[in-house]
């Protein structure tokens, strides 16, 4: 929009007197700016977690993250879904879908969980929200170390996925994998005692896993409509 009106008034300036000039001006500063404050689409940003809550056993892999999503934008963005996914990681790794919207990082009985529901982020704020995500089935199990995953979104003014943010997650760091509790994202130097323990647990899941796993598993969630998958701009 800004460079066609500009190009109009270079066009038009040999012919126009200086008032008219200033006044054409004004007038394109004016569209301008109402166009940047009120009608200017944004996309969505997001940040590195600092912790999450996690459980991992044979039957079930799933995450709890705190985030904040920050439209930078005039018009609103609606968020219709959201998952986690591992770029790197065999195409057998299905995403985590979103589960729940629990009311605190920490799991425990007062929880009060709210299923997944769309939601709306106003232009030029930002949402804290807590979003639970859960393997589609009972294949995933994390091992002791670092993964690249990325936050994926639906958002309504868009067709398809699209990644809102790419971070580490350090499942290292989940020591008692058994316990749904919290754990710091951060590189933490642990101790030799709780690298062993943690990795022993961990890698005790995934040979039960192994042990457990077998051809015939049943239909799953479809995750493979990935259009746009590598957009940043939402």
């Amino acid at each position: 929009m800004l460079p066609l009106l500009a190009a109009a008034v270079q066009d038009a300036s040999p012919s126009i007197p200086g008032a008219g000039f200033v006044s054409v001006c004004a007038l394109i500063f004016t569209v301008a700016s109402f166009w940047w404050i009120n009608a200017r689409q944004g996309h969505l940003k997001s940040w590195e977690p600092h912790s999450f809550a996690a459980i991992v056993h044979r039957s079930m892999a799933r995450l709890r993250l705190p985030l904040v999503l920050h439209n930078t934008g005039a018009k609103p963005i609606v968020v219709q879904d959201l998952r986690l996914s591992f770029p790197d990681e065999p195409a057998s790794h299905l995403p985590l879908l979103w589960i729940s919207s629990p009311s605190r990082l920490q799991p425990g009985p007062e929880d009060e969980p709210k299923l997944p529901a769309g939601f709306a982020v106003s232009g030029r704020e930002a949402q804290q929200l807590l979003i639970e995500f859960e393997a589609p089935f009972s294949g995933f199990v994390p091992e002791p170390r670092d993964y690249k995953v990325q936050l994926q979104a639906r958002v309504g003014h868009r067709k398809g996925w699209r990644t809102l943010l790419t971070f580490t997650l350090r499942a290292a760091n989940i020591s008692d994998p058994d316990q749904y509790t919290v754990y710091s994202n951060a590189t933490l130097e642990l101790t030799k005692e709780d690298k062993q323990r943690a990795d022993a647990a961990l890698l005790e899941l995934l040979d039960e896993q192994e042990d457990l796993s077998a051809p015939g598993e049943g239909k799953q969630r479809d995750t493979s409509d990935d259009d746009g998958n590598t957009g940043t701009n939402l």
